[in-house]
């Protein structure tokens, strides 16, 4: 197993801390520095900075948003992103919400499932460097109607195949990553609990004839390193609040439809009872602490050591670790803690 960091997103007051911590993943033996879009900082320029500064540990999106870009566009970036890099792009897609799609892309949400397979489709196309021409539900490449024709990246990225990752939480979606990816950006990934996913994710590798085995499995997991278990938890809290009562509708909530699917069926409807009446640090306070537990690494470094056996043993091959330390130098000894750990564990692999 091997270890990443997600930076999340940019642009909260920490951008300086963000790309020290980045440095100081890459000379810790880290894989890969993640980062996140919503509707704030964006993927690419944040990535583009981060390679600027390093030299051999890998960008990833997590993720690259479909409703924001044209698949065109996407296969732009990833190929500038690569080239730049010397060939260490990691390129991470999701559909995003409804909420964001619509209320901030303009974007309908509809058939999500056909409309990241189409979109793979042509940023594959593009890629290869191979004209892009395609007749699809949802694009249809050149508009049959106008003066375009099909056109070839000038672009030439430094590999041949840039590894495409899909953020999937539900069961349809999950199959879709097993069938048409490389790998899997994981959410709320609790070990005891993985299965249920990872089968989703076998039966669409079945499809397209391959091993699970083949995919890489990457959830980013909270860490928090502290003596108390309890506190360590208590900063995890209003994030795993913002997604299972926050992120979406009361109608259409993938996070929340994921937790209750893990058995905390009272407490994703009372904390997203809660988050919707915008009582979010009540919210924050009825995310049972088994679930945190379970979906996070906290507390003390011996205890971190031991549960990471249940994650490689759940089939994670990278675990990316997200930092819910206040400063820059206690992120900095998260990072430190967490790849002790793994090497004292036995669990690493060489990158």
């Amino acid at each position: 197993m091997r270890l990443a960091v997600n930076l999340g997103y940019w642009g909260a007051g920490n951008d300086g801390d963000n790309l020290a911590l980045a440095v100081e993943a890459e000379r810790l033996g880290y894989s890969c520095v993640w980062a996140a879009e919503a509707y704030g900082s964006d993927a690419a320029t944040v990535l583009a900075w981060v390679a600027a500064h390093t030299t051999t540990i890998d960008i990833g999106s997590a993720i690259f948003q479909i409703p924001a870009r044209t698949p065109a566009m996407t296969a732009m970036t990833a190929a500038t992103l690569d080239t730049l890099s010397g060939g260490r792009f990691r390129l991470g897609l999701g559909v995003s919400g409804p909420q964001v799609s619509e209320g901030w892309h303009g974007v309908r949400f509809d058939r999500p499932l056909s409309r990241t397979r189409e979109y793979l489709d042509i940023v594959r196309l593009a890629l290869s460097r191979q004209k892009v021409e395609y007749a699809g539900e949802h694009w249809t490449l050149p508009l049959p109607d106008g003066p375009g024709k099909a056109l070839r990246l000038t672009v030439h990225p430094a590999r041949e195949t840039i590894p495409v990752y899909l953020a999937a939480v539900g069961p349809k979606n999950l199959e879709l990553t097993g069938e048409v990816a490389d790998g899997w950006l994981a959410i709320f990934f609790a070990p005891e609990h993985a299965e249920e996913s990872l089968g989703h994710l076998r039966t669409g590798c079945a499809k397209a004839g391959r091993e699970l085995a083949g995919l890489e499995v990457v959830p980013t997991v909270p860490v928090v390193v502290g003596a108390d278990v309890q506190a360590c938890a208590e900063p995890v809290r209003h994030y795993a609040a913002l997604y299972i009562g926050g992120m979406g509708s009361r109608e259409q909530n993938f996070y929340n439809r994921l937790a209750v699917r893990m058995g905390y069926e009272q407490a994703a409807r009372d904390v997203q009872d809660l988050y919707l009446a915008r009582q979010h640090r009540d919210a924050a306070a009825a995310v049972p602490f088994e679930f945190i537990d379970q979906t996070s690494l906290i507390g003390p470094p011996e205890r971190i050591r031991d549960r990471l056996s249940a994650y490689a043993e759940a089939g994670v091959t990278t675990l990316s670790v997200g930092t819910y330390a206040p400063t820059l130098d206690e992120r900095v000894a998260t990072l430190r803690t967490v790849a002790d750990a793994l090497e004292a564990s036995g669990l690493g692999e060489s990158t």
